[in-house]
């Protein structure tokens, strides 16, 4: 990909080349979100811990490979977000700083819409392709991870038991699955190179392994060590031709 080109071209001329800025547009997963607790008037709310957010693991990784080269972190990424969301506040929170690539990462609150809300999901992300292009900015669409597949045991509170059972049965009944062959098919559509992690934790899944106990919070936010595998697997797509 472009980046890695520019990575390398601003490690042989540090002093002449641009800085290499990388933009993620996306939701809490993005943002850096984890545990759940209860705040006093009821409400959820997350443990926000930037540090162990996967756009500063790729941060690291980047560092390591090209020691000389500075990489400018753009985190665009908002709690609660959607493909409409991020769409309506590309501009100002991701291309007006001029990215050299955009890592688009959706799909986990836009599938609580469930059947209904698969085409709008399908047309946000269409419409953020486009703007980006137009931008001419290089384009990553990361897969996010699965949901729960089952009431964790370590959900004590009612509260979350409810948020639990509202998100496994997106992730069980198969519209999780729809709403990421739809994201994959947008992206074949407009020729966005994709980074199929959901697809690295369905094998997971299909090994054995818990997947519910590799998130934070037992419903949607992958753990620290877990966002190595976006991290990992996105400098991965980026040394892909």
């Amino acid at each position: 990909m472009k980046i890695i080109e520019k990575m390398a071209g601003k490690s042989r001329d540090n002093w002449g080349q641009r800085g290499v800025v990388i933009g993620f547009l996306g939701d809490s997963v993005t943002q850096g979100c984890f545990e759940l607790y209860l705040k006093n008037d009821g409400g959820i709310e997350t443990y926000f811990d930037q540090n162990f957010a996967y756009h500063r693991c790729v941060a690291r990784i980047l560092s390591m490979l090209y020691p000389s080269v500075p990489v400018n972190i753009v985190n665009a990424g908002i709690s609660g977000g959607s493909a409409s969301h991020g769409l309506e506040r590309i501009s100002k929170d991701l291309i007006d700083f001029h990215p050299d690539l955009a890592v688009v990462c959706f799909g986990l609150n836009d599938a609580m819409g469930g059947w209904d809300g698969l085409e709008g999901y399908k047309k946000a992300l269409g419409e953020i392709f486009n703007r980006l292009m137009e931008a001419k900015i290089e384009i990553i669409f990361m897969t996010p991870n699965m949901m729960n597949t089952e009431i964790s045991c370590h959900l004590e509170k009612e509260v979350y038991r409810e948020l639990a059972m509202a998100t496994r049965r997106i992730q069980t009944e198969g519209i999780m699955d729809a709403y990421m062959e739809a994201a994959i098919s947008v992206c074949k559509a407009h020729g966005v190179k994709i980074c199929d992690c959901y697809g690295k934790w369905k094998k997971l899944a299909t090994g054995g392994v818990n997947t519910t106990e590799l998130l934070a919070n037992q419903i949607n936010h992958p753990t620290r060590e877990m966002n190595w595998l976006f991290a990992v697997s996105l400098v991965e797509t980026m040394f892909e031709n």
